[in-house]
């Protein structure tokens, strides 16, 4: 049985902009009258007498409808002509292009923001302004399209990509001189394969959604990598000093579990409330005013009490400004001094656009978190361990597929098993939906809830999957086993893997020798040596990768940088950082990090050679 369609994070970042705009006099409600006044704009499809049943409906208990409310109501409506009709209403608003044309697979009409746009251009004009290798489109306009057609040939994606995460894209890979059709397409197919590989959700979007610039889908690839890139010193064990945000009675592990975007909001009314403000408990409605973020620059900006990093002092003369307008333009007069301007304008303050505003403070914690590390706190340091790099690869590979919730901890994000059973269905294996138990769960005997999907999801796995998983409990999952649940995501990507190569093969079974020997036969055929497994030692000097990518596109590999003989460590990691560059270049969706291949990890290698395989099927 289907799930109901969960609402996705970009849905409901829209949701929250929506209910802004709706809510004129920004209170936190929508009233009866705004609801009226929407449906009336909205023109729906419906007889004059449907539209006050469903307000009626709508406002039975109360004349005001909570966000929550609001997003449950939009809800019932998605798959509804309601639905288009209410949104395209809310569209009307303000600050929303529709783009011509509709999609294809949904016949759904797309539409972007211009202010999304306006603070992309200006945040990738700044990152990139000394780049030699984009002096061709940089600086763009934020005045009209320049930024759709500049990605067209993959270069500011690719720099983007390798900002956000610094060495995902080997330099050496991006043709930058002399482009043609075919060099514009391996650089869009790099910065695809490559966002996909740090975590961005790239299933609907080609090479020639973005040579032909379309606008929502570059805004919403865009957003997603410059989104990785500021969230990701937001965690713990990358900023230590952010075990400064733990409240009484919390533990460590508590703390741990909070998303980037709650830790940010702490961040926040930390701050407020050492200024003796007023808490805060979004950056939509509760922003518009300007006042808190008056109180928090003034907290953060530096004080001169620190060697070497000079006192910065701020204007806090536009608090008092009775216009929100003004005051909103006076603040970030003050932000400016702490370099920290970026991504909103006055009116995205005003209006609470819940995107932008995410985003400027996410830049302003990164540039002045102003907290520092407790020296006496009671706390076991040696607990706060690092992702590791296995880790990291299934979580980025989880979220590439656009599971919901996004997983920002592996362990404490699948506690509930919705997304291990989101990538069931990925994999083909049918759940009973009626048999998931959903959130909201209740404070009480939420876990017992949660425990009793991951008891669920490893029977599934046992019967319906034929997983080996002995030893697996759903208590495992719960608690967050490392061994063993990584154990079951293991499986879960190596059938993802080999279900694209049995698809390509009309559904022949494929095994790890299958595999073995497409790639000897590859490799003989071009008078290259072969490889007995993928424990081969030969693995680490990254050759037979390049020799195989070289087979598939004839003098893709540029043998004159990679050395092939007597390496150092530093030189394996090298071809290995070129090899896994170039196999995403040439199309491979390839998930590994070039030091799986240097240490011969064989499940990270299996997975590399099988994409390969793959796209030398696509290619035959």
């Amino acid at each position: 049985m289907t799930a109901p369609t969960p609402i996705s994070a970009e849905e409901l970042e829209e949701l929250k902009e929506a209910f802004a705009k709706i809510d004129t006099d920004s209170n936190g409600y929508i009233s009866k009258d705004e609801l009226n006044q929407l449906f009336k704009a909205a023109n729906l499809p419906l007889p004059g007498y449907k539209v006050r049943e469903i307000i009626q409906e709508l406002t039975k208990t109360d004349n005001q409808l909570t966000f929550e409310e609001f997003t449950d109501i939009f809800h019932g409506l998605k798959s509804t002509e309601v639905a288009k009709t209410f949104k395209k209403a809310v569209n009307k608003k303000e600050g929303i292009y529709a783009v011509a044309g509709t999609s294809q697979q949904s016949g759904t009409q797309h539409s972007y923001s211009e202010e999304e746009k306006v603070a992309f251009v200006n945040w990738v004009n700044k990152a990139l302004e000394k780049d030699l290798d984009c002096k061709h489109v940089i600086p763009m306009s934020s005045s009209n399209n320049d930024l759709f057609t500049a990605v067209g040939d993959g270069i500011i994606l690719c720099k983007m990509i390798n900002l956000s995460v610094a060495d995902t894209i080997d330099e050496r890979t991006i043709n930058k001189k002399k482009l043609t059709p075919f060099t514009i397409q391996e650089n869009l197919n790099l910065a695809l394969n490559s966002a996909s590989a740090i975590g961005c959700h790239v299933v609907n979007i080609g090479a020639e959604d973005l040579k032909e610039g379309r606008e929502h889908l570059v805004l919403g690839l865009l957003w997603q990598v410059i989104k990785i890139g500021l969230f990701a010193d937001i965690e713990i064990t990358r900023n230590e000093a952010l075990i400064a945000l733990l409240r009484d009675g919390e533990s460590l592990e508590d703390l741990m579990k909070l998303s980037p975007e709650e830790l940010l909001l702490r961040w926040a009314n930390y701050h407020l409330e050492a200024a003796g403000s007023p808490k805060i408990k979004n950056f939509s409605s509760d922003i518009k005013d300007s006042i808190a973020y008056y109180s928090i620059l003034n907290q953060v900006a530096p004080k001169g009490d620190e060697e070497g990093i000079p006192s910065i002092s701020i204007d806090m003369s536009g608090f008092s400004e009775p216009d929100d307008l003004k005051r909103a333009d006076h603040m970030l007069d003050q932000a400016d001094r702490l370099g920290c301007r970026q991504f909103v304008m006055a009116t995205d303050v005003v209006r609470g656009n819940p995107k932008l505003n995410l985003a400027f403070v996410a830049n302003l914690f990164n540039k002045y978190p102003a907290l520092k590390k407790p020296a006496n706190q009671d706390i076991d340091w040696s607990s706060i361990e690092g992702e590791t790099r296995e880790e990291r690869t299934f979580r980025n590979w989880m979220n590439s597929l656009g599971v919901n919730p996004r997983v920002n901890h592996l362990y404490v994000d699948i506690a509930d098993a919705l997304v291990i059973f989101q990538l069931y269905e990925k994999i083909k294996v049918p759940v009973d939906w009626d048999k998931v138990n959903k959130p909201p769960y209740s404070k009480l005997g939420s876990n017992m809830k949660k425990l009793e999907n991951c008891n669920y999801a490893v029977a599934l796995g046992k019967n319906e999957a034929k997983f080996s998983l002995v030893g697996i409990a759903g208590q495992d999952l719960n608690v967050g086993n490392r061994t063993l649940t990584l154990a079951l995501l293991w499986q879960l990507m190596r059938r993802y893997t080999l279900n694209i190569l049995e698809d390509l093969g009309d559904g022949q079974k494929v095994t790890d020798d299958t595999i073995v020997s497409w790639v000897n036969q590859m490799l003989k055929n071009h008078g290259k040596p072969t490889i007995s497994s993928f424990k081969d030692g030969s693995i680490s000097s990254s050759m037979p990768v390049l020799d195989l990518i070289d087979s598939i596109q004839n003098n893709s590999i540029r043998y004159d940088l990679v050395k092939s003989e007597d390496l150092t460590e530093e030189e394996k990691l090298n071809n290995a950082k070129y090899a896994i560059s170039m196999a995403r270049k040439i199309g491979a969706r390839v998930y590994a990090l070039p030091e799986d291949l240097v240490e011969v990890k064989p499940k990270m290698v299996m997975t590399v050679f099988a994409c390969l395989m793959a796209r030398g099927l696509k290619r035959a």
